[in-house]
């Protein structure tokens, strides 16, 4: 497989080295506070935890959990004593203590008109990934309140002066950020937005007919009810909490988050001012960039990766030990993923590109890392098809089949609804292990080369006891092998002239 050059190289260095003020998020560095962010896959490992009890309780709370958030964006909901005097801008400094009376700091949610009684404040958050904010209620079930406002007091509102509140801590600590609001806010950010649709959004949307269809996914999963899509309706019903589980830990971490990543790359593209600098006008597009950083890869991988995380990051690691596409050549089934590290370097580049106002030219960043997302999807499809026809019938087995394929048959259908309507015929829910493997191989491979997928980077499906690949599971190879990797080489000469002017 082809790497980058030694250019390429130098260029991801130096942007680690222009961006060393922030704490990196694997070994990216982000030129703006993203901690908060980061922080999605806290939600998504606690779900997961409620999700592995299997019973109607725990669901509950995993709904709920995922309906409400529990650590990202906390925001007190407080009660004023009097109402206020004065207007109140969204990000006004406000200040109070916790109950040890010590100081705590946040700024309004939104904009207050005179008279308002019931205001959110949201807390400040730090650059320390580890004590990134130290109020963690909403819907966890094991909140901290340490760094929480008290239960009630005075706080210093800027520009209005001191106010006296009450609130309850436990029930009024809520999360203005949460997984299924990914979903649910995606028709107006990625379809009806200045610049909408997005074209990776509208395959899906054009695909289910739906546009909030992972929000869908994961609540017919969590009552056992049936999906109404256009194509690839699945029912849960057939399931029972095995099935289930897999379809909802999959579902909204790598079709809800996965397609959020998109969305905050798009909107960097958006809002980004050709040949404007980050010190004049580009700060905005580069820290929404550093989001999707921070959604790809969440808080649990660690400042260098190390780390065992929820997220599509996560995912591309294991997926590459099953087919032998690890480390820094992408040949061998153990160490980090090679997609990760080709991401990776394309974030460093899209990044570079918008603090010197590349806008046009940050784009191609943005499709390279799009199209490499869709890897271990499709190995992860391709995994669980070849279990369904090789191993024992599993319920949790075809449930993951069939959501990962829910995760990337829009791309394959916008390139070609046969070939789409193949791998769905032969990994659906209910197919009770009668698929066939290498009509849904061939199905994927035909696509490749439309989706932008470059076969070496997919391989084979790998056994390790044998330290061979599984008979009718072997690479793809042939023509178009090492295309992606010889553009990204080439993307990264070119930005890394400009880099030098910016340093």
């Amino acid at each position: 497989m082809v790497s980058f050059t030694t250019a390429t190289s130098a260029l991801v260095l130096l942007a680690s080295t222009v961006n060393a003020s922030f704490e990196t998020i694997a070994n990216y560095g982000p030129a703006s506070q993203v901690t908060d962010h980061n922080a999605i896959d806290l939600d998504q490992e606690e779900m997961e935890l409620q999700l592995a009890l299997g019973n109607d309780e725990a669901y509950a709370n995993a709904l709920k959990i995922y309906s409400e958030g529990a650590y990202s964006k906390s925001t007190a909901k407080v009660t004023l004593s009097a109402a206020i005097g004065s207007a109140i801008s969204k990000g006004t400094a406000v200040t109070g203590k916790n109950a040890a009376g010590n100081q705590v700091i946040g700024k309004t949610y939104e904009d207050y008109a005179s008279g308002a009684t019931d205001i959110l404040v949201q807390y400040q958050t730090t650059d320390s990934q580890k004590n990134y904010v130290d109020c963690q209620v909403g819907a966890s079930l094991t909140p901290n309140t340490v760094g929480c406002f008290a239960a009630s007091g005075s706080m210093a509102i800027d520009g209005v002066g001191d106010a006296t509140y009450t609130y309850d801590p436990l029930t009024d600590n809520i999360n203005k950020r949460s997984i299924q609001g990914f979903s649910t806010a995606a028709k107006k950010k990625m379809a009806e937005c200045e610049n909408c649709p997005y074209k990776m959004y509208q395959k899906f949307y054009d695909y289910y007919g739906q546009y909030d269809y992972a929000n869908q996914i994961t609540l017919a999963a969590m009552s056992g009810q049936k999906t109404n899509f256009d194509n690839f309706d699945m029912d849960m019903g057939l399931y029972g909490f095995d099935g289930r589980t897999q379809m909802i830990k999959k579902g909204t971490a790598y079709m809800t988050i996965w397609m959020y990543v998109i969305r905050e790359m798009e909107d960097a593209l958006d809002d980004c001012k050709e040949a404007c600098t980050i010190e004049d006008c580009n700060d905005d597009p580069v820290h929404a960039w550093d989001e999707g950083v921070a959604f790809y890869t969440g808080s649990l991988e660690g400042s260098d990766g190390s780390g065992s995380g929820k997220l599509a990051y996560a995912l591309a690691d294991k997926r590459c030990a099953n087919f032998k596409t690890c480390g820094d050549m992408g040949d061998s089934s153990t160490g980090g993923s090679h997609v990760n590290i080709e991401i990776f370097k394309q974030f460093s580049i899209g990044q570079s590109k918008l603090m010197q106002g590349q806008c046009a030219s940050a784009r191609e960043q943005k499709v390279n890392i799009e199209n490499l997302m869709l890897v271990p999807l499709i190995q992860g499809s391709l995994r669980y098809a070849w279990k369904m026809e090789n191993e024992d019938y599993s319920e949790k087995a075809e449930a993951e089949g069939a959501i990962f394929a829910a995760a990337v048959l829009p791309v394959v259908h916008a390139c070609d609804a046969g070939a789409a309507q193949t791998i769905a015929d032969n990994v659906k829910v209910g197919n009770q292990g009668s698929g066939n493997f290498a009509a849904v191989k061939t199905a994927f491979e035909s696509t490749y080369e439309c989706m932008g997928v470059n076969g070496d980077h997919v391989g084979g499906l790998y056994d390790t006891a044998s330290a061979s690949y599984y008979a009718g599971a072997e690479p793809m190879g042939g023509s178009g092998a090492g295309k992606i990797s010889m553009t990204f080489a080439a993307a990264g000469v070119a930005a890394l002239t400009s880099l030098f002017m910016l340093v």
